[in-house]
């Protein structure tokens, strides 16, 4: 059997991305088997879970891929790993793992047939490279790259399937089901300049507790300051209940997909609710809005600021260039986006266009 692998070891939200270009990949080459190197959340997240990836390789601790560029990794570690890779025999090795400054080189260790990716100007060529371009869909990059090998797909929307496992988890933890429609409220990001303002949040949950909803705040261990900032700012606590650190990515998903309604920042829970086809506010600064958009509008509700400088040293934050890092700030970059415009998009999602998630 023939093998394809595909480099992309980073977040929840990027293998999101990324769902499209695997399909067409399954789609065009059923017979290949398809290896996903990447993290072990992704291990366990796609283990046993219908979708075009056969089997996760997760890769280690590695300079730019998958951690920070100044990381200083195992080399024993490394090159059994690398020395593992090269006995895979993989076909085709596809980088989807940036601009390929790090990821390339670590591509080309893993002796396949032909390499394919993203390259950015300061990066080592692939055998196929495709510029890489940072103001660009993320779903469309990469069904770009696979289309240079011949792949392509009619869907090009992320799809998710839920297991069983993952509706088990989540109800371990959510309250006694009453009847009332669920939101899910996620207030965290890796970048912390796309937190919409926690009073902000807790005004929507209010609105929500207030409509008979039954509100959960969801977060990660390190984001429980996000979600107690909420439940402090809100008048109606009662009705809203912190899921803080207590799901896997299989019990997140298994909780999207009982909810009626989503409010979150751009972050990985958002475009899970997306593949899940859950009725989704998004909360967007506008350079990620470019390259995370969704690709549907009916149960979908992107909201952008317009925002481009610091808000509090002024810098330019949109150009990308040498030195725009010089801002350390961690200032939000998305609070101009207004609570009535999110109680709007709210509206609208548990009206009309609500009544589509069943057939989307």
């Amino acid at each position: 059997m023939k093998k394809i692998a595909v480099l992309r070891a980073n977040a929840l939200g990027d293998f999101i991305f990324a769902l499209p270009a695997l399909s067409a990949l399954r789609e065009t080459f059923p017979d290949h088997e398809i290896v996903y190197l990447g993290k072990k959340m992704h291990r366990d997240f796609l283990c046993g879970r219908p979708g075009p990836v056969d089997r996760v390789i997760v890769v280690p601790p590695y300079p730019g891929v998958g951690e920070a560029e100044n990381y200083e990794p195992d080399p024993e570690q490394v090159n059994a790993f690398f020395r593992q890779m090269r006995e895979e025999q993989f076909d085709i090795a596809i980088q989807m793992h940036g601009g390929g400054g790090f990821s390339n080189p670590f591509l080309q260790q893993l002796g396949a047939g032909q390499t394919v990716g993203l390259q950015a100007p300061d990066a080592p060529p692939l055998d196929i490279s495709i510029p890489y371009i940072i103001y660009y869909s993320e779903i469309l990059r990469y069904l770009e790259v696979v289309s240079y090998l011949g792949a392509t797909t009619r869907n090009l929307v992320p799809v998710v399937n839920i297991m069983e496992k993952d509706i088990r988890e989540a109800r371990q933890v959510m309250q006694p089901h009453d009847g009332s429609p669920v939101a899910v409220i996620h207030p965290g990001a890796t970048d912390p300049r796309r937190h919409w303002p926690a009073v902000n949040f807790a005004r929507v949950a209010d609105y929500l507790v207030s409509a008979g909803y039954t509100v959960y705040i969801n977060g990660l261990p390190e984001e429980a300051y996000l979600v107690n900032g909420i439940l402090q700012n809100m008048q109606q606590r009662s009705g809203a209940h912190s899921l803080c650190g207590k799901l896997s990515i299989c019990g997140l998903a298994g909780l999207l997909s009982l909810a009626d309604i989503v409010v979150s920042n751009d972050s990985g829970p958002l475009h899970l609710a997306y593949a899940l086809r859950i009725p989704a506010v998004g909360i967007y600064w506008v350079g990620n809005m470019i390259t995370g958009t969704p690709m549907t509008s009916a149960i979908n509700r992107p909201l952008i600021s317009w925002t481009t400088r610091c808000p509090l040293c002024g810098l330019e934050a949109s150009r990308l260039k040498s030195g725009i890092s010089e801002c350390r700030h961690h200032a939000s970059f998305v609070a101009d986006v207004s609570v009535d415009d999110v109680l709007q998009a709210v509206q609208d999602l548990t009206g009309a266009a609500y009544k589509l998630k069943a057939v989307v």
